[in-house]
């Protein structure tokens, strides 16, 4: 169980090295952006549906309407044409729904799946576009279910594909 918990705050903490190392200095606009209450795209009659789901800080990532924004937990760093950070959700929530709902939407957002690790409680998943990757953990308690999205651009590769050195730095 320690190994679990170590390997959650190493991620946790190489992500955050990772968003200050790649992130340009402009810290404006740290904080939670107003959320978007739009449905996803699609065609007139999805968009009748009752609104299940929204896009917070990220546009292109889509969360349950069922987690709260935990905004002193948050912290979303916007530059021209560029937003990343990390998004703390929590709610209650079954975790293997989180993981259903994120798999889905995320490939219909146009997301690529890198890896996607499941354990007792803990939940990783990553998905890479062009410049940009997202990492989302979800683990369970006791009361809520918590939810970080982490979103911050690539580094070293245009190409968009992760490589087994890219994956290993």
């Amino acid at each position: 169980m320690k190994s679990n918990k170590y390997l959650m705050q190493a991620l946790k903490l190489g992500l955050l090295f990772f968003l200050t190392m790649c992130i340009s200095g402009c810290w404006a606009n740290l904080g939670s952006a107003p959320a978007e209450t739009g449905t996803p795209p699609g065609n007139a009659s999805e968009k009748s549906k009752k609104t299940t789901a929204v896009y917070h800080d990220f546009e292109d990532v889509l969360v349950p309407m069922e987690l709260m924004v935990m905004n002193d937990k948050t912290v979303v760093v916007s530059t021209p044409g560029f937003r990343s950070g990390i998004l703390a959700l929590k709610g209650r929530v079954d975790s293997t729904s989180l993981f259903n709902f994120f798999s889905n939407n995320m490939l219909k957002d146009n997301w690529n799946v890198v890896s996607k690790i499941k354990s007792q409680g803990n939940t990783i998943m990553v998905f890479a576009k062009t410049s940009r990757c997202a990492v989302i953990t979800i683990r369970e308690s006791q009361v809520y279910t918590y939810v970080e999205i982490g979103v911050a651009p690539t580094m070293g590769n245009t190409g968009g594909e992760m490589t087994q050195t890219d994956l290993s730095e």
